[in-house]
């Protein structure tokens, strides 16, 4: 029977990690009621913070408050604004699609995690400054309470009421609902939609950075994994359906505590491996259940909010009259160069083949993008877990000595029929939804599947002896990453690319033309899998090894992010972008790549058709 007083001491244990959970979920919800727009970004601005506090701190030599007053009360709100005025302003004016919010979002985070690590390395730190010192207290019958829990739970707690004072008793709270009901009336009516926009995130920028530097010293400091945590958070926000600001203090809390409860439950048996990862990503699991779950509130993540448009995102659709996607398959100019491209490198020796073995492995994992974002335009933020399901199935195949070409084959038929199942329930949600979605898809896998021993313990990757030399793999990437494009080729000139075509330029109009448009998605959906199933066999090859980082969900967002820089309604624009994430970090410094591709992609409504879009008008095929 379990011992009530360590329940107490788990649950007192939980309350600071739950608390900077809630904090999270109000700066999303209150970000989201003043612009709109579902801060995926947030996760960059806290690692971007925490950052920038321990090098005030612990490299400059800074009193640990004077750089929290910098970090948070100038840095965060100031970024905040900026990001306002540069990024989500010019989106809001000219009422952009879901889809370019997402894209921008993403283009922010990747920016942000691109220059942390830049900057200060990708190798973990423990030596984060707390604003608070983590002393305890001894309470009656012996429990021990850390003073700096109770700070950051009396935070959130002031922090929660003052905003409901702020949107009951002043003018700004009054404008700020007037916004959040309408901001079309709200306009009409002299309020300025912009600076209650500005504001929002203000603070939000704010409760990110507040919220990483909490959350730095209970964790490892490093530029992939804080921002993932971060990220997780989304739970909190959704599950008060970004509307109330007690429901996500109070699943904020009840998540950390739970979290920290299952901790100390030990289960045996076959299953204790899952349940334990279960239990130390109890966040996980909610973000999960608040993406997949109906909850009756789709309609207002597709529909409300200042940016409006509509939930399908016309990402494929480049400007001047061409409304083909993937057209860039003629042979011109922009195919002719990438295909030259993908070949100088047979003739290089072993040494410059090696440098650029992942990019057709790549390549083939973004066209699946391509496939599914471009040619249908759903906003799938989960293609990178699929790729990596695809590297753990040949890992698996390999160390049971299935041969190379048989293995590849099982994975693409595997994963084609894995995304028909998972797609059921998740090509029914379009627009932020779908991308929610498909986060959480892709979060689920890393956390019980990728990073578990009892899932990737004892794996070895070996290439078959005619693939065993760099110049033969590079050629049978080749070949593969061909039939790919074929196969993305033959799906655009028949029946359902004119389904897709249809149904990402409306919809409803496809829907009135006959088209079954939850079959094309789902078949659209399938087909995309397998593609990156694919590419991920091709990566584990490559590397002979599998290794869980490479599809950290992070990651997946830098490789949708660039190849929507790049183009994502063509096969040019993954080449490109496959051969920019390799280049760019091999010719510089490691996060290079997440830099350029994320100050791309925040512009990326300025960027119609992408850098493939732009290379066609240049150069016409």
């Amino acid at each position: 029977m379990a011992d009530p007083g360590l329940a107490i001491d788990f649950a007192l244990a939980g309350v600071a990690v739950g608390s900077a959970a809630a904090l999270s979920g109000v700066g999303l919800v209150v970000c989201y009621r003043l612009t709109g727009v579902l801060n995926l970004a947030q996760g960059g601005i806290a690692v971007f913070i925490a950052y920038l506090l321990r090098e005030l701190v612990v490299v400059r030599g800074w009193p640990v408050g004077w750089g929290a007053v910098l970090c948070l009360l100038v840095v965060a709100p100031g970024l905040g604004v900026l990001l306002q005025l540069a990024v989500f302003g010019p989106l809001q004016r000219r009422q952009a699609a879901i889809g370019e919010v997402v894209v921008a979002c993403v283009g922010v985070l990747v920016l942000l995690i691109g220059a942390v690590a830049a900057i200060w390395g990708t190798t973990p730190l423990t030596d984060v400054p707390s604003l608070v010192p983590a002393r305890t207290v001894t309470l009656p019958g012996g429990h021990l309470l850390r003073v700096d829990a109770v700070a950051q739970l009396g935070t959130v707690l002031v922090i929660a009421v003052a905003l409901w004072a702020i949107g009951r008793w002043t003018g700004f709270g009054v404008r700020a609902r007037a916004v959040s009901a309408d901001p079309t009336l709200a306009e009409l009516a002299g309020v300025n939609a912009g600076r209650v926009a500005a504001a929002g995130w203000a603070f939000g920028s704010f409760t990110a950075g507040l919220v990483g530097v909490l959350l730095a010293p209970l964790v490892l400091l490093d530029p992939y994994g804080l921002p993932l945590l971060v990220m997780e958070t989304l739970a909190v926000a959704v599950a008060a359906r970004l509307q109330s600001l007690p429901i996500a203090v109070a699943v904020g809390l009840a998540l950390g505590i739970g979290q920290s409860e299952l901790t100390w439950l030990h289960p045996g048996g076959t299953l204790g491996p899952l349940l334990d990862a279960v239990q130390s990503n109890l966040f996980a699991v909610a973000l999960l259940v608040a993406a997949l779950v109906p909850w009756g509130f789709v309609e207002g993540f597709t529909e409300q909010g200042l940016l409006g448009g509509g939930g399908v995102p016309q990402l494929g659709r480049r400007r001047g009259g061409d409304a083909g996607w993937g057209s860039s398959w003629g042979w011109g100019w922009a195919t002719a160069v990438c295909a030259l491209a993908l070949l100088t490198p047979l003739a290089l020796r072993a040494g410059g083949v090696r440098a650029v073995l992942t990019v057709p492995a790549l390549a083939l994992i973004l066209l699946s993008v391509v496939l599914v974002t471009g040619g249908g335009g759903l906003v799938s933020l989960g293609q990178g877990a699929f790729a990596g399901l695809g590297a753990l199935a040949a890992a698996l195949l390999a160390s049971g000595r299935v041969p190379v070409g048989a293995a590849l084959v099982v994975t693409v038929l595997g994963l084609a029929t894995a995304g028909l199942l998972i797609g059921r329930p998740v090509v029914h949600r379009r627009g932020l939804v779908l991308a929610l979605v498909t986060f959480a898809l892709a979060v689920g896998l890393s956390r019980f599947v990728f990073e578990q021993p009892y899932a990737t313990a004892g794996l070895t990757v070996l290439r078959p002896v005619f693939l065993r030399g760099d110049h033969a793999f590079y050629a049978a990437e080749l070949a593969v990453l061909a039939v790919g494009a074929l196969l993305v080729a033959a799906v655009r000139r028949g029946r359902l690319g004119r389904a897709l075509v249809a149904m990402r330029d409306h919809e409803a109009g496809a829907w009135a033309a006959g088209v079954a448009v939850p079959r094309v998605k789902l078949l659209v959906f399938g087909l995309g899998a397998g593609l990156a199933g694919a590419g991920g066999v091709l990566l584990a090859l490559g590397g002979e090894a599998f290794d869980a980082s490479v599809f950290d969900p992070v990651q997946g967002l830098l490789w949708f992010a660039a190849v929507v820089v790049a183009g994502v309604d063509s096969a040019v624009g993954a080449v490109l972008a496959a051969f920019a994430l390799v280049g760019l970090d091999a010719a510089t410094v490691p996060g290079m790549s997440a830099v350029v591709v994320g100050a791309l992609a925040a512009g990326a409504g300025r960027l119609p058709g992408g850098l493939a879009g732009r290379v066609r008008r240049a150069v016409p095929g």
